[in-house]
């Protein structure tokens, strides 16, 4: 690092820093020169903390190879809730930014001291203080700079208008380990005198066990645990307890009833209420006249479908402590939730974070951390991992809702659009840790002592919501109402998956207008750019379909669909251009990306994000849906669960754009939507009709194409 940068006054402590304004909390320089920056968000797959240490390197001044970043802790770290929503730079960078250059500064006031110069005249460069011949390192200044003290809200900033490491594609931190198959992720932790556990899941959600025949173990090597309708296995080997969870099958007696909703009538379970109704945006008076059109759009439930099935341990320290290792997005709410479970101080529980090869939103990690706590218990002083089979991992881990929703929209004699009305009715999108002032562990409504499952809620307004997360349409329109119905009863478990509602509302608004574009004969292109003001979406927009040569004749059986939205109505801006080949099956060819996420951190983990959430999208929108009879959850292996194979990933392109002095936005849940909107398009574009229910199976266009020709 060779440029001195200018530096500036920061306005006020961000967020994140002024909720956790001790420095040592966040920053520890080491003798030997390494830097540990410690954050509460953790690393998920989407390279966050590179793109964090990026930050700190250039606020301290320092080459991105000293700064090291552990994994987060309830013990040692700040406190910065959830990993999720896209959130991570928006306010966690930030935060680090500012401790970190409160840091130089204190480094550079030292350095000034021993010099007895004016700290002006101090200058960093790679790790390095110097004023005129002498030099000194933060290593060796480790000792005597003290930074147990609170961040200054006044404290300095680098200009960063002539950054070093922000802005340019660094090398993934992580990568390393994962190409070289290196032990990294949780499943490969072994600590001493580790022991294997595995639990048998209740046959049915709400089923109640009667008996067990524990004579069936006699010959296995395992210690058996149980707590009311709670049961599993401990012992020294993971295939010996996995046999005796085989054999516990067959030796238990539950008790049973139907209580899932018809799986062909999701629209009739999500509309029957009780619901609390959300006014999101009231029309301030009666519908214009004009021609009315409308239209019904729907999902199904997903899974989250992580390459790794969830994965936790725990061990009972002789102290009476408790130790958790967890790849869960929030450590600290997962401490919280612990401690209510077993009535405990949550000061004596300590909650690691190590990765998982995979994760997407609350998926089964809180529930195999409480998993290994319960196990555990019996077997004080020795650490218990508890693996999740495929089938526990399908069959048990948090869903996402299903959803449906009714868009009506009068148009005028020149096409536009004069009045909009929008009614989605969904489930919860969170059940986390701690929601509802219940737990929320998986685990805890079988203990004999059960917790409660309240139906699952919704964030609030200020951080996304749930339901409605981008109901509301970017576009223009002269009267708008917008209302979501979430259902207070239900006997499926969901929680948030990756963009929450906007993947749904995203796909509705965006389809409903191409078909209002092709009722009123226009372009789809011009129909949205027609209806938008915002400059910086409509830069985005003309991007991706300049790039994708929207407006070209495409081959017979192929089409091109448009989708676009502005994540959270404040996030990222997002267009996708698909192309789709349908002939006796759909083949997703290419998707065209432009994106807009203000100042970029790493452009190469923005593609990264850019590019995973639209392979994501692709697999829910063409492939993805849970099925289940009128007791359990059938589809618990990839053959009943299928996803996207590398086969028929498409080519994936992303275009940046940058709009100088914007702060930097998440980019991992942008694309969700716009590309399920694309997709969708591209086959209505292709096959002249529309499919409004996802999945797009060949059996959804062939049924859509038969309903058609009736």
């Amino acid at each position: 690092m060779t440029v001195q940068r200018e530096i500036v006054a920061a306005p006020a402590l961000p967020k994140d820093l002024a909720a956790n304004p001790v420095l040592s909390r966040w920053v520890t320089v080491h003798s030997g020169g390494t830097i540990d920056v410690r954050v509460g968000k953790v690393e998920l797959g989407q390279g966050i903390l590179t793109a964090l240490a990026q930050i700190a390197a250039e606020e301290l001044g320092v080459d991105l190879e000293q700064v090291r970043m552990p994994p987060a802790n309830t013990a040692h770290g700040p406190n910065e809730g959830q990993t999720s929503g896209s959130m991570s730079i928006i306010h966690s960078g930030p935060a680090v930014r500012a401790a970190c250059a409160q840091v130089r500064a204190r480094f550079t006031a030292e350095a000034a001291r021993r010099w007895d110069v004016d700290p002006d005249l101090v200058t960093v460069r790679q790790g390095l203080f110097s004023c005129g011949e002498r030099a000194v390192s933060y290593g060796e200044l480790a000792g005597v700079v003290d930074l147990d003290v609170a961040a200054d809200p006044g404290g300095p900033l680098t200009s960063g208008d002539r950054s070093v490491l922000v802005g340019m594609s660094a090398a993934r931190l992580d990568l390393p380990d994962k190409i070289a198959g290196r032990p990294r992720y949780i499943h490969d932790l072994a600590l001493p005198g580790q022991l294997s556990g595995r639990v048998l899941r209740p046959p049915s959600p709400g089923a109640r066990l009667l008996r067990v025949d524990e004579s069936r173990l006699a010959d296995l090597d395992v210690r058996l645990v149980r707590d009311g309708s709670f049961i599993g296995v401990v012992g020294a080997d993971e295939a010996e307890a996995m046999r005796a969870v085989q054999v516990l099958r067959d030796a238990t007696t539950w008790e049973e009833s139907d209580s899932l909703p018809d799986e062909d009538d999701l629209s009739a379970f999500l509309r029957s209420g009780p619901h609390e109704t959300i006014e999101v945006l009231t029309p301030e008076g009666p519908e214009p006249e004009g021609r009315t059109i409308r239209a019904t759009y729907s999902r199904p439930f997903l899974a989250h479908g992580s390459m790794a099935p969830s994965c936790g341990i725990a061990r009972w320290n002789d102290d009476g402590t408790l130790s958790v290792w967890s790849h869960s997005q929030g450590i600290h709410g997962l401490r919280a939730a612990i401690a209510q479970a077993l009535d405990m101080d949550a000061e004596r529980i300590e909650v690691e974070h190590a990765e998982n090869a995979g994760c997407y939103g609350h998926n089964g990690a809180d529930d195999a951390a409480f998993d290994a706590v319960l196990l555990a218990r019996d077997v004080p002083g020795l650490p218990v991992q508890v693996q999740w089979s495929r089938q526990d991992e399908l069959a048990w881990s948090p869903l996402a809702s299903a959803m449906t929703a009714d868009v009506r929209a009068v148009v005028g004699e020149s096409g536009s659009v004069s009045s909009w009305r929008y009614d989605v009715w969904s489930q919860g999108h969170t059940s986390r840790p701690g929601y509802l002032g219940v737990p929320g562990l998986l685990a805890g409504a079988h203990l004999e002592r059960p917790w409660s499952y309240p139906a699952p809620g919704d964030p609030p307004a200020v951080v996304g919501a749930g339901t409605v997360r981008n109901g509301v349409p970017i576009y223009d329109f002269p009267d708008r109402g917008v209302t979501g119905h979430r259902l207070l009863e239900t006997p499926i478990r969901t929680s948030a998956m990756r963009a929450l509602g906007a993947y749904m509302n995203v796909f509705a608004i965006e389809s409903f207008m191409d078909e209002l574009a092709l009722a009123t004969g226009a372009d789809p292109l011009e129909y949205r750019l027609r209806h938008l003001g915002d400059a910086r979406g409509r830069s985005v927009l003309e991007a991706a379909a300049r790039s994708a040569g929207w407006g070209n004749p495409a081959e017979e059986g192929v089409g091109l669909g448009l989708g676009f939205a502005r994540y959270k109505d404040k996030g990222a801006y997002c267009a996708v251009v698909a192309e789709v080949e349908a002939e006796s099956d759909i083949r997703l060819r290419r998707l065209t990306i432009a994106v807009d996420v203000g100042r970029v951190v790493n452009p190469d983990g923005v593609r990264n994000q850019i590019e995973g959430g639209a392979t994501q999208a692709a697999s829910w929108t063409l492939k993805e849906r849970v099925r289940f009879d009128r007791r359990r959850i059938t589809s618990d292996d990839w053959e009943s669960y299928p996803i996207l194979r590398f086969s028929e990933a498409p080519e994936v392109s992303v275009e940046i754009v940058e709009t100088p002095g914007t702060p930097s936005l998440g980019a991992g849940e942008a694309a969700q939507g716009p590309t399920a909107a694309a997709i969708a398009n591209a086959v209505a574009a292709a096959i002249g009709v529309r499919v409004r229910d996802l999945p797009l199976t060949a059996d959804a266009v062939v049924a859509a194409i038969e309903a058609a020709e009736d």
